[in-house]
């Protein structure tokens, strides 16, 4: 059974993507409420370590992880945020993680497998800078590496396009079919092709286009996931859904008239937004959309980043945020997970999460193959095994790439 570590673990929804068929050795996340909440659903078997990842040192990682998944925050790195991108505090976790991954490698322990997650604001922070350093931490560190843009909207209904760099140590077998020549769609999108042809040549040498099958075509719509009676919410009064409307701009209350013509019951999602009116003023627009998709789920930082729900029966319209369960159901987690009774945890639990079909998807048409092709012992301890730290040379090249990522921290 293949083994792994999973860094800045939220509420484990990476593990719950992987699935039973993978032994989680180690998690780390440094926020205690988002780690009650992981073993809550996952038991305290003692591998969750809640604290700073600046603290994590690898002799309380056990033996040599197939993979090592780390969803490293966002927020600099977002279009919402402030651009700090791999600078910033938040974003900038980025160096400690990899800090423990040069340390592992160094150790003859470098993991098979290493996938990032994060925004696709990546691609183009600081001028395209950010993910040619993250490329060149790849190369740097002997493995091959590719990325791809995988939006959760392929396999749940909520818009949600989110980056995946995974790279392979230089001795693993990737077999022919795993990869592709060129650029191929839907996951090599035109903003990952122009980002990595700003990767310098060197680096680009270790660059895999990762061939994955397309995803049937989801039968399920946003409509089928709300629930009438939710707990973590109440519906609006009137006079609050006569408010939200009257926040819409024209485009938005046509969009609503034809959901009331559509002869059907109609559920959108709303995301309130500050735009500038003229002359020089600034309004809160209520924006709409009615199309069998919610929105991208945001943390609840603030009032305007909670979605709220918009139901539409002919002339009947009623409204309300979007409810805790109704989170989870967007991110593809099981109705018997087990979300924080507090609805602002719940909903920055999910928010923050990664879409658990997406890591299923990816596991399925990428790990699990390219493991199967490398052969070995997957999830045992493997420190002194020959396939994992083979000759002298690649010890050396690893600590030397090891010296080189230190920097960065």
């Amino acid at each position: 059974m293949p083994s792994f570590y999973e860094f800045f673990a939220g509420g484990g929804m990476a593990r719950a993507g992987l699935g039973d068929g993978w032994t989680c050795a180690f998690a780390n996340d440094f926020d205690h409420k988002k780690g009650m909440t992981y073993q809550l659903n996952w038991g305290t078997g003692g591998e969750l370590q809640v604290g700073d990842i600046r603290q994590v040192s690898i002799d309380k990682l056990p033996g040599t992880a197939d993979l090592a998944w780390g969803s490293f925050p966002c927020q600099d790195l977002s279009l919402a945020g402030g651009g700090a991108g791999l600078k910033g505090e938040r974003s900038g976790t980025f160096y400690p993680f990899w800090t423990i991954m040069s340390a592992l490698i160094a150790d003859g322990r470098g993991p098979r497998i290493i996938a990032l997650e994060n925004v696709n604001g990546t691609l183009t922070s600081h001028g395209g800078t950010d993910f040619v350093a993250i490329a060149e931490t790849f190369a740097e560190a002997g493995y091959r590496y590719g990325a791809l843009v995988i939006d959760a909207k392929l396999f749940v209904p909520q818009s949600r396009p989110r980056l995946f760099v995974i790279g392979v140590r230089e001795d693993v077998v990737v077999e022919d079919g795993m990869t592709s020549p060129e650029a191929v769609e839907p996951f090599h999108t035109r903003g990952l092709q122009h980002a990595v042809s700003r990767i310098p040549e060197k680096a680009r040498k270790g660059w895999l286009w990762w061939n994955l099958p397309t995803p049937p075509l989801r039968n399920s719509c946003f409509a089928d996931l709300v629930e009438e009676s939710p707990s973590s919410v109440e519906w609006h009064i009137p006079e609050q859904t006569a408010r939200l409307i009257s926040q819409m701009s024209p485009v938005n209350l046509a969009k609503l008239d034809a959901a009331k013509r559509a002869g059907r019951r109609m559920v959108g999602t709303v995301y309130k937004r500050t735009r500038p009116q003229r002359p020089n003023g600034k309004v809160v627009r209520a924006e709409v959309r009615f199309d069998e998709l919610a929105g991208c789920l945001r943390t609840p930082t603030g009032g305007s980043s909670r979605q709220t729900i918009i139901v539409v029966d002919g002339a009947r319209v009623r409204s309300r945020l979007i409810s805790a369960r109704e989170t989870a159901r967007l991110m593809g987690l099981p109705e018997d997970y087990k979300l924080p009774r507090a609805y602002n945890e719940a909903y920055h639990l999910t928010g923050d999460g990664v879409a658990v079909p997406a890591v299923r998807w990816l596991a399925q048409h990428l790990f699990e193959p390219v493991l199967q092709a490398s052969g070995g012992r997957h999830g045992e301890d493997t420190h002194d095994t020959q396939d994992i730290q083979g000759d002298e040379g690649y010890r050396g090249r690893h600590e030397k790439a090891a010296a080189r990522n230190g920097r960065a921290a």
